[in-house]
């Protein structure tokens, strides 16, 4: 028996559960759209950062239900940035169409830039919807009250190197030609695969870029802060390019190694991209942004609750707990059955496949014991809850794949969730996210389609 076996929770008894949800009930609170659950926005107050998390990548409701919550942060509490767990330049295409500041004639178009695995991540119907109404919302504000769309992610090296020379290109060509030249080692080591860059590059079969990557920041660094009115965006957009490719660049690297390692890369990088944000917006703006924050559960639940912090995993949330505070609130989001966009391996087709019942044992088994289609669970400053919940239990993660048949191996682990996350909104059954990209297999199979679907917001 492994030590990870030995130190598992025990599985409640039916009537223990019941006992719980009885305990539970007052703090249980229903709802119909997260923009208008009674006491929510209240719960979040005037936290500067709402982490708003999802239970997998391909999930309808979570979607939505983030999209409205985040609308409603934006109309009536200031929110003046949005997020997400994407990459940068393919968000910033959305981002000059939401300010008005591009060629690209629909959001559609907009969201067209996201064309790497897995498309429907960010092309989407729900996402569709979003960034016309974001479109539409910043045409009637003036231009320093506009809600930004950003990317925290760093899968983009190569396309975010090739955006820091061009932004030289129009500003410095001696800049440029300097950028081309240590950028120059990225060149035919790997056609423009990073993790065929990153596997060479660790084992020695090609050089590392380090050196080079670390160099360019630098430079990107100095210009930036020596930049002042009009450009100091574009500046500011070119430094998070040259930031990403340096740490895209140890991250690919990395991940031929430890796995841990890379995951906290990859979240470190996320919370830098926040932490620069959030002094650029403060800076150019005058004031101290607000930002909705969208990723997984798995990036936005606090690891040090979870079984990822005893592996030695942190991930945005507790980084953002502990650089925020109080100032960061993190919401999850979960499902009990219904059915989910996902692929069957990576880089697969995307499927509509038929999400199982929760397992006994699980948290989401236990919200749907309590009757609710549709409830949220108040958690910061809930001692009582707290105390009910202080027995870890497990808890479901779909990412961009699903492995029905090896459903408790690879979509579970266990959490405490009094200390994962400030709240948690539990949509007992959910629906496929419906892919901008025409996809056969997702049409050819299972789930339902919500009253809803396409549109909503």
């Amino acid at each position: 028996m492994t030590t990870a076996e030995q130190a598992a929770p025990r599985t409640p008894s039916p009537s223990e559960d019941a006992q719980l949800l009885r305990d539970l009930a007052p703090h249980l609170h229903p709802f119909q759209r997260a923009d208008t659950a009674p006491g929510l926005a209240d719960f979040i107050g005037s936290a500067r950062l709402v982490l708003i998390g999802e239970a997998s990548h391909g999930t309808h409701e979570f979607y939505l239900e983030r999209a409205r919550l985040t609308r409603h942060l934006i109309v009536e509490h200031g929110c003046t940035a949005v997020v997400a767990e994407a990459d940068w330049p393919d968000a910033l295409r959305v981002d000059r169409y939401v300010r008005g500041r591009s060629d690209d004639v629909d959001a559609e178009a907009a969201l067209a830039g996201f064309e790497r695995f897995p498309t429907w991540m960010w092309r989407n119907t729900v996402m569709r919807e979003f960034v016309e109404w974001l479109r539409e919302h910043n045409s009637r504000v003036g231009a320093s009250h506009q809600v930004g769309f950003f990317g925290m992610d760093l899968y983009s090296m190569y396309t975010s190197l090739r955006a820091v020379i061009a932004h030289l290109d129009s500003v410095d060509p001696q800049a440029a030609a300097r950028a081309r030249a240590r950028y120059a080692c990225f060149d035919h080591r790997a056609g423009e695969d990073s993790q065929a860059y990153g596997y060479g590059a660790a084992f020695g079969a090609v050089p590392s870029c380090e050196d080079e990557a670390i160099d360019q920041l630098m430079e990107m660094n100095r210009r930036a802060g020596a930049t002042l009115g009009a450009d100091r965006d574009e500046a500011f957009y070119a430094q998070q390019n040259a930031r990403l490719v340096r740490n895209a660049e140890e991250y690919y690297r990395t991940l031929f190694g430890s796995r841990v390692s890379s995951w906290n890369l990859r979240d470190t990088h996320m919370v830098q991209t926040l932490a620069a944000l959030d002094k650029h917006l403060q800076t150019t703006r005058g004031a101290a942004p607000r930002m909705a924050v969208w990723a997984h559960n798995s990036h936005l639940g606090d690891a040090s609750a979870t079984e990822m912090g005893r592996l030695g995993e942190f991930n945005v949330g507790q980084l953002a707990r502990e650089r925020w505070g109080r100032d960061a609130v993190l919401i999850g989001l979960s499902t009990y059955h219904g059915s989910v966009t996902a692929a069957s391996e990576w880089d697969g087709p995307a499927e509509r496949k038929r999400v199982r019942d929760a397992l006994p044992g699980s948290f989401e088994r236990l919200l749907h014991d309590s009757g609710h289609a549709r409830l949220w669970l108040p958690l910061r400053g809930e001692g009582e809850v707290a105390r009910l919940l202080h027995q870890e239990r497990l808890q479901r993660a779909i990412g961009v794949i699903y492995q029905p048949e090896t459903e408790r191996q690879s979509h579970y682990f266990h959490t405490r969730l009094p200390g994962q996350f400030d709240a948690l909104l539990h949509i007992d059954r959910t629906h496929a996210l419906q892919p901008l990209v025409p996809e056969r297999h997702w049409h050819e199979g299972e789930g339902e389609v919500p009253e809803t679907w396409p549109s909503g917001l």
